[in-house]
């Protein structure tokens, strides 16, 4: 299979995005993260574009030894001659010329004919090739350029020692069966030894489709970035073309380096750094992409796999695909997670929990582990409580030190205590340890609105550990720190009831 070269721009394109901005140090991380992935290229900045770019392309190129560092370029000598000084220490330096050559481009923003743009294209690919020996050049706009004409700038920069050729679709505009044709066009019309390059932007939804099908007629180069970020909509987004390519590797018959395991990591590092989170329902790295939720999915999943999932997790660095419960989830779905949970139940038991989870699923979108661990506890074992909260008074505030006192009852006997903590519900939950006497751990909190307003009903649901024993406990009230105590205690009545059901267990036997 012919290899197709992953061209990286998630540094420079890619920080085009609005509200994304990278440190050089930043950068960097970024370009090291990309290496592992094996990127081909990593278009690493545009030098002349501000100083820290520069410096952003000179790191990379000290640090980052396997991919070919890239650095932009317009078609001037001052922007080649900063350009050519950052790469200066790179392994593999590439030099990235563009000019624009679509006639509204011409017209309107360089104010040149086409004789002007030929003349300058030669002149400053000849100034460049004296330095450097690997130049890619990208007339601008392509997809609105005459393609007679751009065979011609083509061919004129390749006279002068271009290597590449980018066909940049630049404001996203063309669609995959003339874009398919138009790199058809060039690759009939330039040196077969040319590497012909795209780069898409999405400002249709298309990048990704443009790209591919330039791939099947003649490309073999793609540029493209993490996430899909970039100027506007954005650019081709590389894990899309490269699961595409590995997925559909029978239609298209080519191969790339890319390491997809490093995928997710790579996709969450940008996501991180430049402050772009990534959409729910992104193909590939998106939260929901490896989730179901529909019962009939669910079952054909945990049926076999492939009903409804076309490429494992773990080939992008996902640990394993989950099975949302939620008010469409089925029973097959919700008493395999039961089973997981160590819940061995019969049948009238799981009927029972069914209906009550279908209840909670009415009001909460997602129901939890710790949710479903409250339903079987609270179905399994009516709780008989042992203490129940009777009294409880905070004082808390930005200059005082929180404190709580609380009141308990247990049977007949009234049971009072206060304590300091770090904040009111953990001094009232240390003055209730101190009435037990018990030393919980705290495994998770939980506050859920179930009401609107100002007045909104908040439920609190913990999970404790006392003694090697796993609780849970839920608590309702328009007071979060009541429900907080509430939910604690429940679940303390869950452990000594646990705990005396083991020690009749034990006598018995």
């Amino acid at each position: 299979m012919e290899k197709i070269i992953i061209f990286d721009t998630t540094l420079r394109d890619g920080e085009q995005s609005p509200g994304a901005s990278l440190t050089s140090d930043e950068k960097l991380k970024i370009a090291l993260q990309l290496e592992k992935l094996g990127v081909d290229v990593i278009e690493a900045g545009f030098p002349a574009a501000s100083e820290d770019d520069a410096k952003a392309v000179k790191k990379i190129g000290e640090k980052v030894k396997n991919p070919v560092i890239c650095a932009l370029s317009r078609c001037k000598d001052e922007d080649i001659e900063i350009a050519l000084k950052s790469l200066e220490k790179c392994k593999k330096p590439r030099l990235h010329l563009f000019l624009a050559t679509s006639e509204i481009h011409r017209k309107y923003k360089l104010k040149k004919a086409k004789s002007e743009i030929i003349k300058l294209a030669r002149e400053k690919v000849r100034f460049a090739k004296k330095y450097i020996d690997d130049i890619e050049f990208s007339p601008e706009d392509a997809s609105r350029t005459e393609p007679e004409f751009l065979v011609e700038v083509a061919n004129t920069v390749i006279e002068e020692g271009a290597k590449t050729i980018n066909i940049p679709d630049t404001v996203g505009y063309a669609i995959p069966e003339e874009f398919g044709a138009l790199i058809k066009y060039l690759k009939e019309n330039l040196p077969e030894n040319i590497i012909i390059s795209v780069h898409c932007h999405n400002d249709l939804g298309l990048a990704v489709a443009n790209s591919l099908t330039a791939i099947l007629n003649g490309a073999r180069q793609v540029e493209c970035t993490i996430n899909g970020i970039g100027e506007r909509a954005g650019n081709a987004s590389l894990e899309e073309i490269v699961m595409n390519l590995k997925i559909r590797k029978n239609y298209f018959k080519v191969k790339t380096d890319i390491n997809t395991r490093e995928i997710y990591k790579t996709s969450r590092l940008v996501s991180s750094l430049t402050g772009i989170p990534v959409q729910p329902n992104k193909a590939i790295v998106g939260e929901n992409a490896f989730r179901h939720e529909a019962g009939i999915h669910q079952d054909g999943i945990l049926k076999h796999r492939k009903t409804y999932e076309i490429m494992h997790p773990e080939m992008v660095g996902i640990k394993e695909s989950k099975l949302v419960l939620g008010k469409h989830s089925g029973r097959h779905a919700l008493f395999d997670k039961l089973e997981k949970l160590g819940f061995q139940l019969d049948e009238k038991q799981k009927e029972k929990i069914f209906e009550r989870f279908k209840k909670l699923a009415e009001k909460k979108k997602e129901i939890t582990d710790l949710d479903l661990i409250v339903i079987v506890e609270e179905e399994t074992m009516p709780l008989v409580p042992i203490y129940s909260l009777e009294y409880f008074h905070i004082i808390s505030g930005s200059s005082t030190i929180p404190s709580a006192t609380v009141r308990l009852k247990k049977g007949e006997e009234i049971l009072e205590d206060a304590s300091r903590g770090d904040g009111p519900v953990d001094a009232l939950y240390k003055a209730i340890d101190r009435i037990t006497k018990l030393s919980p751990v705290l495994k998770e909190y939980k506050i859920t609105a179930i009401t609107g307003g100002k007045d909104a009903q908040g439920e609190v649901t913990v999970c404790l550990e006392i003694d090697g024993i796993k609780v849970s406990g839920k608590g309702v009230s328009t007071d979060i720190i009541e429900a907080s105590g509430k939910a604690y205690i429940n679940a303390i009545n869950y452990y000594i009831a646990k705990k005396n059901l083991h020690k009749k267990h034990y006598k018995g036997t």
